[in-house]
């Protein structure tokens, strides 16, 4: 499979912030984010084909039980099944980052489900295909019945709790899992709208996440 990086760092999202983790990034996406902040897997994939061989021995290099999957789309991922397996008969913590739009039977301890907003859809060539993508009713239900999760919503505009509110009602998804973050990779930028998104978490009963890598590293790639 093509994987854009190898690195280790802490999480700096969502339910295990803080904890450290080895991240593998595959290369390859089915959507095209219009703030995508990893455009190197997605817009103008790159990476190197690496066997599951590899990364696994790459991911044993570092002393962390957790592992994390993301990408780009890793659900897309070629051998993403096995490497799941094989993570797990290593006894690591596997989280998944996906947009759910694609199913697999992985193994997996944390179901990482970003659905991407219509605050994500580009103009130009890609609007309609990302349009028709981004949202896969059936999969999301199908993944929450059957992992642990996390639904991790990126909040570009206020307005952007209707959606929210709208999917959570498509999916029957538990509130308590819903994670708002705000978007964005410049940490002013970030510091401006989380605190209005704060409030909103507080209002909806939703909890709100840092981006704690872009705090503590910038926006750059291996952190």
């Amino acid at each position: 499979m093509k994987i854009a990086e190898i690195f280790y760092s802490i999480q700096g999202e969502g339910s295990l912030v803080g904890v450290p983790s080895v991240f593998v990034r595959t290369s390859g996406c089915n959507l095209r984010c219009s703030w995508c902040d990893t455009p190197y897997t997605s817009w103008k994939p790159e990476g190197t084909d690496m066997t599951v061989e590899r990364i696994l021995e790459e991911v044993a290099a570092y002393p962390a039980r957790h592992v994390v999957l993301t990408g780009g789309e890793p659900m897309i991922a070629p051998q993403i099944v096995g490497l799941t397996q094989r993570l797990r008969e290593r006894g690591r913590h596997i989280t998944i980052e996906t947009a759910g739009t694609v199913y697999h039977g992985v193994a997996c301890d944390l179901m990482s489900i970003s659905p991407k907003l219509a605050n994500s859809t580009p103009e130009g060539r890609w609007r309609e295909p990302h349009e028709r993508r981004r949202i896969q009713p059936e999969v999301l239900r199908r993944l929450l019945a059957e992992y642990d999760y996390q639904l991790k919503f990126v909040v570009a505009r206020a307005e952007d709790v209707y959606e929210i509110r709208d999917l959570l009602k498509l999916t029957a998804a538990d509130p308590a899992k819903v994670i708002l973050m705000p978007e964005g990779v410049d940490p002013g930028a970030l510091r401006e709208r989380g605190v209005w998104l704060a409030e909103i978490c507080k209002l909806e009963g939703f909890r709100f996440s840092p981006r704690l890598h872009v705090d503590l590293y910038g926006n750059r790639r291996g952190v």
